[in-house]
């Protein structure tokens, strides 16, 4: 029995990457298995193998068109993306190069949307009911995505195609946006999130000087960094952060710490806003010995968290020492002079905690169509309601629903996780599109890690097992830890997971830009090499190894 989410007795058992409505059902081609029998010199391949629900005579890849319908039995199927290149494929197998083979050869498979449930049996025959508009074959829009030299007649042509899923939908429109605005120069904006951005500005670390310190509440001090030779900083995007690589006490190593930019993103000046720890190493050194004039080691802006230019509505919304990103988006759009519909929330323990108090209120008073709702979890006895805070407490899903956010608004969100789960919760709640609604996280990123039982690992960042190694020397910047590189990892990859580094990939072999992320410093080597190399800045992980010492954004 087929139905609209699976087939009953052979579901899915990865659903970070399959599964669904639009991935119900995956298709792969006896043609193909013989292909594979020749080409990996294997006589041990069944039906299954490739982790299909289907396996068919027919309907090849290259043949097989987005939105094509075919009846099989009293069911009814719609063909809505190729095979996402996972490395589940590759366990099954024992061969880890099979997802950049799969898309070399051009041989993915595709996945099939129920439109109709009903019971299918093996040796039906598999009826063509109508051809997808634009007729593009599933190995095209294959390569449209994960190989380069595609046209934008092909990703206009699949922007046309109803069928092709959500996801593929967003690669093809990430794809288009790209070549429109020239959002970047290298990587594949489709693949990754991390490629849309422009590259940095430099490389490496440079030394930039404070030019002011400033307390702006009881734990929150901010630092303006200057260029020494008097010379404008190239201007961030607003919600970048920057990455800075301090010298605590007597450490060995520098330690690495990233802090978003809290001010006016035109300013000629970086502005960061940390908030003392109580037992933060690097924000107890920052807060109590620098000085007018240090020197601090700083890489370049970076970061997907930002506002585009737009005249949309938007909602910023922040706990804590979360404000600094978006307030650094509220400089840009007061900057512009628009009418822009800006709703600022905000949480705060007290007015004494209460950072950039003064300098929001001004910034909204400058536009016409903004409104600021404040909230004091704990108000001091001095601390006037109506004044100082908008309602004592925290903001509920109704108070949020409250606002009315307009449906076409987009929400940016940065505090402690709790905050953010239960804003993105209530967001939707009230009306918002789940893709409407963004966030920064201070730490590392969620794990993605598609084929492993039991899911991503969940322990605390820690040294490796084993021998130290003896090569250069590899630091997580957000995970806080660094160690020297040992030659029996096959990656960064694998280091990273020996250390329980949250991290994120699912081919494994340089083809989805899964792992992409920002290196910091340093430089590598690809074995083997990625089929599409990442953006500017960006390294793909799951098949490098450093040749000197490296900063990881991760």
């Amino acid at each position: 029995m087929v139905r609209h989410l699976n087939i009953d007795g052979d579901g899915q058992g990865d659903l970070e990457g399959h599964g669904g409505e639009e991935r119900a059902v995956l298709v792969y081609q006896t043609d193909s298995y013989r292909f594979w029998s020749e080409r990996l010199g294997r006589d041990d391949l069944e039906p299954g193998n490739f982790g299909e629900n289907f396996t068919v005579d027919g309907l090849a890849d290259d043949e097989v068109c987005i939105g094509d319908r075919y009846r099989v039995g009293e069911a009814l199927f719609e063909v809505t993306q190729p095979r996402v290149t996972c490395y589940r494929v590759g366990l099954r197998l024992g061969e880890p190069r099979m997802a950049a083979l799969l898309v070399a050869e051009h041989r993915p498979g595709f996945y099939l949307r129920v439109v109709q449930e009903g019971r299918v049996r093996a040796g039906e025959e598999i009826v063509k009911v109508s051809t997808g508009p634009e007729a593009m074959t599933v190995a095209e829009i294959d390569a449209v995505l994960y190989l380069p030299g595609h046209t934008m007649d092909q990703v206009e042509k699949a922007l046309r195609i109803p069928a092709l899923s959500p996801g593929w939908q967003s690669s093809m429109a990430a794809l288009r946006e790209e070549a429109t605005h020239g959002a970047a120069a290298t990587g594949s904006a489709g693949l990754t999130t991390a490629a849309t951005g422009p590259p940095p500005a430099w490389g490496g670390f440079r030394a930039l000087s404070v030019a002011s310190v400033e307390a702006e509440s009881s734990e929150v001090v901010s630092l303006s960094l200057a260029s020494p030779d008097g010379e404008d900083l190239p201007g961030p995007l607003p919600g970048q952060y920057l990455t800075l690589k301090v010298r605590v006490g007597g450490e060995d190593s520098p330690l690495i710490r990233n802090y978003s930019l809290s001010g006016d993103p035109g300013a000629d000046r970086y502005r960061i806003s940390v908030k003392h720890e109580p037992h933060g190493r690097v924000s107890h050194h920052l807060h109590t010995r620098v000085r007018v004039g240090d020197e601090l080691d700083v890489a370049a802006p970076r970061g997907t968290f930002t506002l585009p230019d737009a005249d949309t509505p938007v909602v910023l919304m922040s706990a804590g020492v979360g404000v600094t990103p978006v307030l650094a988006m509220l400089h840009a759009v007061a900057a512009r002079g628009r009418e822009r519909r800006v709703q600022w929330l905000h949480v705060a323990r007290s007015r004494a905690e209460h950072a950039f108090a003064a300098e929001v209120a001004e910034l909204i008073e400058r536009l016409p169509n903004a409104e600021s709702t404040v909230y004091y979890s704990r108000p001091g006895q001095d601390d006037m309601p109506g004044v100082d805070y908008t309602a004592a407490g925290r903001p509920t899903a109704r108070q949020v629903a409250g606002l009315d956010p307009p449906a076409q608004a987009d929400a940016y969100l940065c505090g402690p996780v709790a905050f953010m789960e239960e804003m993105t919760k209530a967001l939707v709640e009230a009306g918002l599109a789940r893709s409407r609604v963004h966030i920064e996280n201070f730490g590392s990123g969620p794990s993605l890690t598609p084929g492993i039982k039991g899911g991503p690992r969940t322990a605390a960042p820690h040294q490796p097992p084993g021998r130290p190694g003896t090569g250069p020397m590899v630091s997580f910047a957000r995970a806080g830890l660094a160690l020297p590189w040992n030659d029996e990892r096959e990656s960064l990859l694998e280091l990273a997971e020996a250390c329980d580094v949250p991290v994120r990939w699912s081919c494994r072999t340089g083809v989805c830009h899964t792992c992409e992320l920002a290196l910091l410093s340093g430089t590598v080597d690809y074995d083997p090499s990625p089929v599409e190399p990442p953006a500017d800045g960006n390294i793909l992980i799951c098949c490098s190894k450093p040749t000197e010492d490296v900063v990881l954004d991760a």
